[in-house]
């Protein structure tokens, strides 16, 4: 036999043999995969079915800032989803997510995806009940203790006493205030005026802070060279708080705080006594419609009439107005002033005292 026609006569055999095994290998892939496809689908359908119902509520918080990811995660984590992982394909699938709002929210478990996913888009926030309040500028700590507890916020005793503390907090700028046992009140002018809105449940400590921290915010307000003026000033940020609060305690006229504050720079300069009368009021429950030569004669280092230089501390929360024309004063010669007794509660201001009698006069000529 010619080996060549038997050679020939073989390989069609054994190419079909070939082409079986292939087809063999390819069905048995094909049914491989159809199986991991349907467990696999199995297991996604299951991750993403309803977790087990309760009636139990569950209060939770987005954070500002939080993507889907983040999102899926505290989701998983309060039960209200079986896989944050999945959650997050199933997101990614439906094209959600990016319009999810930030807030606290209450959700039972039990939920279908789809819910969940509506109420995170249209931001069914839980309604936190709030309380305002306001704290006029030139308050002190007391005024301020007493203003809250008419609001019945706070209990007035407590609240001083938590000023007086020596309490740390999270912002502000109390670590520069001094260990002083002459400071009368350890958190005077550190409580920023302004209108709050806070928790109804805020506890006296919360709304302090709430107070102390608004300062950091206030004062990028200020232009950028501030703090370095502070340091030409050559004062402290307590002497500067002290110093604004002296001049939103004497002005009235916004006009003239710049004016005023460059007075009391003058008059430290020369080491003359500031006579502010304003500190003299500070040492009273309640300021005195008019001050007696026996009041100036009080005893106190809060006393400028007896004491040169600044008073310890602040005499009453200033404004940020206040603040500025204390770190940018304006520039004069002038070392006195009164204040004109035609209603406008402007002043009239002087270099010497000479000039100084004669702008009372002036003022006392127009009542």
């Amino acid at each position: 036999m010619d080996f060549s026609e038997q050679s020939s006569k073989l390989k069609p055999n054994r190419l079909l043999k070939v082409f079986k095994v292939i087809i063999i290998v390819i069905v048995i892939l094909l049914i491989l995969l159809a199986g991991l496809a349907f467990y696999g689908w199995r297991y996604v359908t299951k991750e993403l079915k309803p977790v087990a119902a309760s009636e139990q509520v569950v209060r939770f918080t987005i954070p500002t800032g939080s993507n889907p990811t983040q999102i899926s995660d505290i989701l998983e984590e309060n039960g209200l989803i079986r896989n944050s992982s999945m959650f997050w394909y199933y997101l990614k699938y439906t094209k959600e997510g990016i319009q999810f709002k930030a807030g606290t929210y209450e959700m039972k478990p039990g939920l279908k995806n789809k819910e969940i996913i509506d109420h995170l888009n249209k931001g069914d926030i839980v309604k936190v009940e709030v309380m305002r309040f306001t704290i006029p500028e030139g308050f002190n700590v007391e005024q301020i203790a007493a203003k809250l507890s008419t609001q019945k916020l706070v209990d007035k005793t407590a609240f001083i006493a938590t000023t007086d503390s020596d309490r740390s907090y999270s912002c502000g700028w109390t670590a520069d205030i001094p260990s002083d046992k002459a400071i009368k009140h350890r958190l005077e002018g550190y409580l920023y005026p302004d209108t709050y809105e806070m928790k109804k449940d805020s506890t006296t400590e919360d709304i302090i802070e709430r107070m102390l921290c608004e300062w950091d915010n206030k004062l990028e307000q200020l232009p950028a060279d501030w703090q370095t003026q502070l340091e030409k000033q050559g004062l402290s940020f307590h002497e500067l708080l002290t110093l604004a609060s002296l001049v939103e305690r004497e002005v009235v006229v916004e006009e003239e705080r710049a004016k005023v504050a460059g007075v009391i720079y003058n008059r430290l300069k020369d080491k003359m006594p500031l006579q502010i009368d304003a500190t003299v009021q500070y040492l009273f429950d309640e300021s005195k419609e008019r001050l007696y030569e026996k009041d100036l004669l009080i005893e106190s280092p809060y006393n400028t009439y007896l004491h040169t230089g600044l008073p310890p501390g602040p005499i009453a929360s200033p404004s940020l107005a206040s603040i500025k024309a204390a770190l940018y004063p304006e520039v004069t010669k002038f070392l006195f002033y009164v204040t004109k007794k035609d209603g406008t509660s402007g002043h009239l201001f002087a270099e010497t005292f000479a000039q100084h009698k004669k702008n009372i006069a002036k003022s006392n000529a127009k009542k």
